[in-house]
């Protein structure tokens, strides 16, 4: 029969070596988690006499076919994989097997997903729609919405932002980002007006934890609320298919490109820890030059 706890175990194993020595986040670790128990699944499901050291491609690539019929996306599929393909790299690391069964394995094609930005009038709207408002689920949306866009954090980042993380004296903000990495932002006088607005009438909720943002009731706020609050307040000023807080961070470091900043201080700010990463945002700032170029050249048709 299928050795499940064996497997169990080799998971645990490898979800403690993210944790402890890659310094992956607990959310990334759950998504792990879930792709390998799934995949533990198909196997006990379809090859109940199987053994983990028998497993080799044409098991996965039978489970791949399987996914594709479920309907589940390309993208999904390769996040899956790559989760499995981290698992048995370890597992080579550990002397568990010679060779990773998916060491040959190529991506499934997924379509360029092309981020549009809110514009800056846009965000203009949305932040006006507080200017008359100043209850405290008013002062908190509105900053959850300016820190997004002014310093470009993460949804997940401006979740764990704790009062201590703010220095109003330097102008900066310490944020952790991913793999525990630390990072200072700069913050804006706008920025910094709604941040002592807002702890001001925090002090009037009665919470027992320090995290920057909470509920009326006191509790830290969650990944959803926020979500849902961006998407809320953005259908009124936007008909964008896309409304969600990493369209802010993809407003942040596209406004900042095309304002002449430097590749590279975008990339610290963002937290990226490849230029790779952070030259994505160049596409829209490439149009923006374009823009610029056909209008300024003594050759260009558009010039009369």
């Amino acid at each position: 029969m299928f050795k499940t706890d064996f497997f169990m175990e080799l998971i645990s194993a490898f979800l403690d070596y993210l944790y402890l020595e890659k310094k992956y986040s607990k959310h990334t670790i759950v998504s792990y988690k879930n792709d390998l128990v799934s995949f533990l699944h198909y196997l006990e499901n379809e090859f109940d006499s199987l053994v983990l050291e028998e497993s080799h491609y044409t098991h996965i690539r039978s489970w791949i076919v399987v996914l594709g019929t479920e309907n589940i996306s390309n993208s999904s599929i390769n996040r899956k994989m790559s989760s499995l393909k981290s698992f048995y790299k370890f597992l080579v690391k550990i002397k568990t097997i010679d060779v990773s069964p998916l060491q040959k394995h190529r991506s499934l094609k997924v379509p360029k997903r092309v981020n549009v930005p809110f514009t800056q009038k846009e965000i203009n709207e949305v932040l006006s729609i507080f200017n008359n408002d100043k209850s405290f689920i008013s002062l908190r949306n509105k900053l959850i919405i300016e820190l997004l866009y002014v310093t470009g954090v993460r949804r997940s980042e401006l979740i764990e932002l704790k009062l201590g993380n703010i220095d109003l004296e330097q102008n900066a903000i310490k944020v952790l980002g991913k793999r525990n990495k630390e990072r200072y932002i700069p913050l804006l006088k706008t920025l910094q007006v709604s941040i002592k607005e807002y702890i001001i009438k925090r002090k009037e909720i009665d919470s027992l934890n320090d995290f920057l943002f909470i509920s009326e009731k006191g509790k830290k706020i969650y990944g959803t609320l926020v979500y849902r609050l961006i998407n809320n307040y953005f259908s009124s000023v936007t008909t964008k298919v896309k409304k969600s807080p990493h369209v802010l961070r993809h407003a942040f470091a596209t406004h900042l490109i095309n304002e002449g900043a430097d590749l590279n201080a975008v990339k610290e700010l963002l937290g990226h820890s490849s230029l790779a990463s952070t030259q994505i945002y160049t596409n829209g700032s490439l149009k923006e030059l374009k823009n610029v170029y056909n209008r300024a050249h003594p050759r260009s048709s558009i010039k009369k």
